[in-house]
């Protein structure tokens, strides 16, 4: 019955609340959550959807949810709870839906994060408790428009509804699909991320394929990325190396010659990603290109 819309019968009121009882059970409906025009009294016949909120109170409201167990809704992340999932907010006034642990990917950076958005419906439990579900690909597949032919290298914003080893599978803020490849992305992308991404060509899928990294990245090289991802997995973001240190520290620590890794580092530093300490013979990440997607 919870995580439902159903009619009741209001048999008592206060100056803050109607209860209704809905097959024996009674739900407080707060006089501001009340729609109709037509103001309620006691033994009127009155809908609303039911609810335990936080306190665990059972309540009904006419301000219905985003999301129902037969619609589906665009809900915003509020919290992580490890061991549980991830609290979403679809819309009631004081109560946010779980999406479990058992529908978010096995890895932790993939998991959403607060302000992301998830696309969910509602399903209640036997033990009447209310959970989110995730859309699968179907639903996107449903909801998703086709795009037109000069999307060419052109930006979009796109919110990732599945994280994969692969890659992430997006749809756009105008409802085309679009996939990024594990390649195109400076670190994995989380479920529920919104970004902005460019569009580099066409799968034979139908969707966009598309690209995460920024342009200035793009341009750096291969062996520049690899130090930039060298860099970021360093607590203080800097590796004893500078464009004088020793050609074989250089190659045991990089597999890239002396030469490659001076390029290297003179684009990091041209873009303004790095700054070199000679003196200390070190390099330091002072700007993540990835920052500048967010």
């Amino acid at each position: 019955m919870l995580g439902t819309v159903r009619k009741g019968k209001i048999i008592d009121q206060n100056k803050n609340a109607y209860f209704v009882q809905v097959d024996g059970i009674t739900y407080e409906l707060k006089r501001q959550e009340i729609t109709q025009d037509e103001v309620p009294k006691i033994g009127d016949e009155i809908q609303g959807f039911l609810y335990d909120n936080k306190q665990h109170d059972r309540e009904m409201t006419q301000f219905l949810p985003f999301a129902q167990p037969d619609q589906y809704g665009w809900g915003k992340v509020t919290e992580t709870k490890a061991g549980l999932g991830v609290f979403i907010d679809i819309g009631l006034p004081d109560k946010d839906v779980v999406l479990s642990i058992d529908d978010l990917p096995l890895e932790k950076e993939r998991w959403p994060r607060r302000d992301d958005r998830l696309l969910v419906r509602l399903q209640t439990d036997e033990k009447d408790r209310i959970w989110a579900k995730l859309a699968d690909e179907s639903i996107f597949d449903q909801l998703s428009v086709h795009f037109p032919n000069d999307m060419e290298n052109k930006n979009v914003f796109a919110t990732v509804y599945a994280s994969r080893e692969i890659g992430a599978f997006v749809i756009t803020d105008d409802y085309y699909l679009g996939f990024i490849h594990e390649s195109q992305m400076v670190r994995p992308l989380r479920l529920g991320a919104q970004l902005k991404s460019r569009v580099i060509g066409i799968s034979k899928y139908g969707r966009l394929n598309l690209s995460s990294l920024p342009r200035a990245f793009e341009e750096i090289g291969d062996d520049a990325q690899m130090i930039m991802m060298s860099l970021r997995r360093k607590n203080d973001k800097t590796l004893p190396f500078y464009d004088k240190s020793d050609a074989q520290d250089i190659k045991n620590y990089f597999g890239i010659s002396k030469a490659a890794f001076k390029r290297a580092v003179g684009h990091l530093l041209k873009y303004k990603y790095i700054t070199e300490n000679k003196a200390a013979g070190t390099i330091t990440l002072i700007k993540d290109p990835d920052d500048e997607n967010k």
